[in-house]
This record gives structure tokens, sequence and C-alpha cells, in this order.
């Protein structure tokens, strides 16, 4: 299980402390999903609302990178 989850209403990694998702829970998730990109997609948009929620001095363009631009 990892604990590269994120830490509420800052988005931060539980690890590293980095942004969630942080490298690691993204090869980690790229895993998980790796023969269902459109549930992987689905989950992060999900995430994506919620965190739009708590982040909502963070342009809306910039979350959707961080939380779903790399999944390309």
């Amino acid at each position: 299980m990892t604990t590269h989850h994120p830490i509420k209403p800052t988005w931060s990694c539980g690890d590293c402390a980095g942004k969630w998702p942080c490298q690691t829970r993204r090869r980690e998730l790229r895993a998980e999903y790796d023969r269902a990109p459109v549930a992987l997609a689905i989950y992060l948009a999900a995430q994506l609302v919620e965190a739009a929620q708590d982040l909502a001095h963070v342009p809306a363009g910039h979350l959707h990178h961080r939380f779903l631009g790399w999944t390309r």
C-alpha cells in the first residue's frame, strides 16, 4: 500500500510533501491502472473536482495539468 496519498486541504503528498499526485504516486497509478486508462482518468477527474474546491486560488488549467495532463 502506498504512503503517497493526498493530505487535504493542501493536496500535498503524505510521504514526500510534494504536490499530489507526486511523481511516485503517478508511477504507482500508471501501474495500477495499466489496462484501464479510462478508469484512471475518471479517478483523477474526481480527485480534481475535490481539489478544485480546496485549491480555489489555483487556476483551473494548472489543476487540470497537475491531475490529468500527465496521463497522456
